[in-house]
């Protein structure tokens, strides 16, 4: 897979439980020589949970990727103009995310810079993480995946009897998302059972 040289904006919104395996796939995209320029929301950014700090993940990702995070609206905006990115990624990607985004609200780093990004009818890639994905949700997850230039890493339940409307994604097959996304085509199976 021949991703060398691809610009890849990489937004991460709060689903906090999966931003270490996030952090592993940008890491996978940089050794496939990738360029990634990291994107956080205001949650992404502020909030430290059980899972970590804010401010130690957002070190971490500067430190992996070589690129200050963009940070505020204002820094996310130029992102179309400039038109320099191949692909825009959120991973993960909330379900308040895919809500905002079908309804073309635009209140977030990651808001502003996907809508940027889209202007220039270039891919953007969804990695779903989401605890209503098959209830309140679903219906935004439908609509976005009917949406020219979305594209979906696969997803499936992660914990049906415990969370029997939580849906996330296969984050291992990002890349390969990627791959086929910047050829216009969306990687199948979109729904992939956990094991």
């Amino acid at each position: 897979m021949d991703l060398q040289g691809i610009n890849i904006g990489y937004a991460l919104t709060g689903s906090f439980c999966t931003f270490r395996e996030t952090i592993n796939q940008m890491k996978s995209l940089i050794d496939l020589k990738a360029n990634i320029y990291p994107v956080f929301s205001f949650n992404s950014q502020n909030i430290d949970t059980r899972f970590g700090k804010a401010k130690d993940f957002m070190e971490e990702i500067e430190e992996i990727t070589k690129n200050k995070i963009i940070k505020t609206i204002e820094q996310a905006e130029p992102l179309g103009p400039k038109n320099f990115l191949d692909v825009f990624v959120i991973a993960p990607c909330t379900g308040n995310t895919i809500a905002k985004m079908n309804s073309g609200i635009c209140d977030t780093p990651v808001l502003m810079a996907s809508k940027a990004h889209i202007r220039n009818n270039k891919p953007v890639v969804i990695a779903i993480s989401t605890n209503d994905g098959l209830g309140a949700n679903m219906q935004n997850i439908g609509d976005m995946i009917n949406k020219k230039n979305v594209y979906f890493v696969p997803f499936g339940q992660d914990d049906y009897v415990k969370k029997p409307r939580s849906l996330v994604a296969h984050f291992d097959k990002l890349s390969e998302t990627i791959f086929y996304a910047l050829k216009g085509q969306q990687l199948q199976p979109i729904l992939r059972e956990y094991i």
